[in-house]
């Protein structure tokens, strides 16, 4: 398997509200009061079969291994590993990627959680990626982006229920001299009008012969 290769990009600063200390008064004496998730009564949705399979870890342990001084150190090809078969990250399979490499569960998580190329959570057949960056928050990339959601009733960072579109914003699409501008899958459009959205994502959707 020829893995691609991609820049890493950490994860933006967005803190999920219930992650963000609320202190209980201005007071630097007081004490600190977290939220915190309920992470005992999560449940990891488990399949008989691997997905960390036997071919990965003959791979990984040939090809990939041998390059690197620790075992940590190879984690990104293992996620690429995973994420190229599947489309995304499961729970099940940061737990076997850890237990191969000997590491804690929580060294894989963070290090798959750190960088924005992985997914966490199944995405949709169609990606639409709406352009934040400063160019197109001055032509009007929020309104696109509130044309999006609103066209397909979900939020950025959420799948349709139908798991045919995943809506995202990313940092910068490279085309500041025509935004606001959108990436559906692979087709870039740019100049995008919020009025406009509609038919480009039902072409989308069409295309892949879902009605």
């Amino acid at each position: 398997m020829n893995l691609p290769h991609r820049t890493h990009r950490p994860r933006t600063g967005r803190i999920p509200p219930s992650d963000i200390p609320l202190k209980e008064t201005p007071e630097r004496s007081r004490p600190v009061a977290w939220i915190t998730k309920d992470s005992a009564n999560q449940r990891i949705e488990l399949r008989d079969e691997p997905y960390l399979t036997e071919d990965m870890k003959r791979e990984l342990t040939e090809r990939y291994l041998p390059r690197f001084e620790t075992k940590k150190a190879a984690l990104l090809p293992a996620l690429h590993m995973i994420q190229h078969q599947y489309h995304w990250i499961p729970a099940q399979a940061l737990k076997e990627i850890a237990a191969f490499f000997d590491l804690a569960p929580a060294d894989v998580i963070d290090t798959a959680s750190f960088y924005e190329e992985y997914w966490l959570k199944p995405r949709g057949k169609h990606i639409v990626a709406v352009c934040r960056s400063i160019a197109c928050e001055f032509c009007g990339h929020p309104e696109v982006t509130r044309a999006c959601a609103k066209h397909l009733d979900i939020e950025p960072g959420e799948t349709t229920d139908d798991e045919q579109f995943t809506l995202v914003e990313l940092e910068c699409l490279g085309s500041c001299g025509t935004a606001p501008v959108m990436l559906i899958d692979e087709t870039l459009h740019e100049n995008v009008k919020p009025e406009q959205v509609p038919d480009l994502i039902e072409k989308a959707r069409k295309s892949s012969g879902h009605h």
